[in-house]
């Protein structure tokens, strides 16, 4: 997790929060968040990214629309995240 940027990490706290949502979705929702808008180009490396660490996986909602879901590893990656910063954080 420590390897990850802080968009990858954004990422994954998306799709976690989410039934395996697409890819326009994640960038919907990561959009509403940051001052600047988030490119197709920008997100889809980072998702691919993330299913090559075996974090998030890919499949196929329709012929032209992937989901995106967390791995076992990516959930307990995050559970371990969210923890450590449970011990600084307090809010």
């Amino acid at each position: 997790m420590d390897q990850l940027t802080g968009f990858q990490r954004d990422l994954l706290y998306v799709i976690a929060g989410k039934d395996r949502p697409s890819g326009q979705e994640i960038l919907d929702d990561i959009n509403r968040y940051v001052d600047q808008p988030v490119t197709h180009g920008r997100l889809y490396p980072n998702l691919d990214s993330l299913v090559e660490m075996e974090l998030v996986e890919k499949g196929q909602l329709d012929r032209r629309t992937n989901y995106y879901a967390l791995t076992p590893k990516g959930r307990r990656e995050l559970e371990r995240r969210q923890q450590w910063v449970d011990q600084y954080v307090d809010v």
